[in-house]
């Protein structure tokens, strides 16, 4: 019986550890401020983002300057932007008909982000 116990025992602290090891710090990972990234990887080139960043967190990416086309490349900037600031990432879904647009925005937020590491 004291066998039992002491094996329940070891299998309740290594999960108390495990636990406790996932509980990390909820600090974000970048420094706080506003940040600027450009990218030539649309379909035109100067396409420039500004990305905000809140508590260590993305908070917001917006467009500062574009020659994308109008109703075809800046389909993507609020899906992308949206993507990027609820997943806290720049490893998001491009927007169909909107590749090229879609990967400058993400190369420009990644400058940015950069810049706040």
């Amino acid at each position: 019986m004291n066998s039992k116990k002491l094996i329940l025992l070891m299998v309740l602290a290594v999960c108390l550890m495990a636990f406790a090891a996932g509980c990390g710090s909820d600090e974000g990972k970048y420094t706080d401020g506003t940040y600027e990234g450009s990218s030539d990887a649309g379909m035109h080139e100067g396409l420039v983002v500004e990305v905000e960043v809140t508590d260590g967190k993305i908070a917001d990416v917006s467009i500062k300057e574009h020659q994308e086309t109008e109703g075809v490349g800046t389909n993507a900037f609020e899906p992308i932007s949206t993507a990027i600031v609820e997943s806290q990432s720049t490893e998001v879904d491009i927007v169909s008909g909107a590749t090229l647009t879609s990967n400058a925005m993400i190369e420009a937020t990644e400058e940015a982000l950069s810049q706040a590491e």
